[in-house]
């Protein structure tokens, strides 16, 4: 599963007018970096769909926002609409679960289909941070500066049990029973799934359909149909694909491909 990659319908992708700067981190399960600035503009609502990630926002100059400033967005198994305008310019940090349980040292259910201030979790280290990096020059050198600041406190961080990393390995490498998981770390279903609510903050089941997701996103290109791609994916049929793509991205996947969303 490409753990940090964004389901927007495409109708969304349009109409945003600003610029991206992608960088890679150096600080063990945090996925990448994403700098975003956009310029002034009207109050708009947007979606956003479940990720195989913990993202956390930290706001340079910080937009008007149906969100807290700074936000950190836990797991997720449903859409959340988000309404911003204004200008806005930051970096989105991805984290691994295991990353996020380390650097915020909390069960990840806390944070599950919530979104909480970064200030709130880490303490007045996000205000002094966010103005360093503002502070910095370039987009290369904020992300070095951000590496500097996660990786002493991600590799001092609690570590999750083994058997939680291997379980979510293996439910977001590519389609496979939940039964065959939990079977293969020594666990019943019921003992992976109660971990899993706590731990990660999603069942094992919901980890696997947002990977499932992921997967017929990046596969789309490639299908001859959408029989074809549910068949790929691991879905029963085109009906159990079309009602998975609606449950998580709140639009089917034609209207993911079109300016209908």
């Amino acid at each position: 599963m490409t753990e940090w990659s964004l389901v927007v319908p495409r109708g969304e992708v349009t109409r945003a007018q600003g610029r991206h700067v992608f960088g890679a981190s150096r600080v063990p399960g945090v996925l990448t970096y994403a700098a975003h600035d956009f310029p002034d503009a009207d109050a708009m609502p947007w979606r956003v769909t479940p990720l195989g990630a913990i993202t956390v926002v930290l706001d340079l100059e910080a937009p008007v926002r149906t969100l807290p400033p700074s936000p950190v967005l836990g797991l997720r198994d449903r859409p959340l609409l988000v309404s911003q305008g204004g200008r806005a310019r930051g970096i989105t940090i991805a984290l691994t679960p295991f990353a996020a349980h380390a650097l915020f040292g909390m069960p990840l259910r806390l944070l599950a289909n919530a979104s909480v201030s970064a200030t709130d979790l880490l303490g007045r280290d996000v205000g002094l941070l966010t103005e360093r990096l503002a502070a910095t020059s370039g987009w290369s050198a904020r992300f070095n500066l951000l590496d500097d600041f996660l990786r002493p406190r991600v590799l001092a961080g609690p570590a999750l049990p083994r058997s939680v990393q291997a379980a979510w390995q293996r439910l977001t490498s590519g389609p496979v029973r939940v039964d065959e998981v939990a079977s293969e770390i020594g666990w019943t279903r019921q003992h992976l799934t109660a971990r899993f609510r706590e731990d990660i903050g999603l069942s094992p089941k919901t980890v696997g359909r947002i990977a499932r997701l992921h997967l017929a996103v990046s596969l789309l290109p490639s299908a001859r149909s959408w029989a074809d791609l549910a068949i790929r994916c691991g879905y029963a049929d085109q009906s159990h694909l079309n009602r998975d793509f609606r449950s998580l991205t709140g639009c089917t996947p034609t209207e993911y491909l079109t300016d209908n969303a």
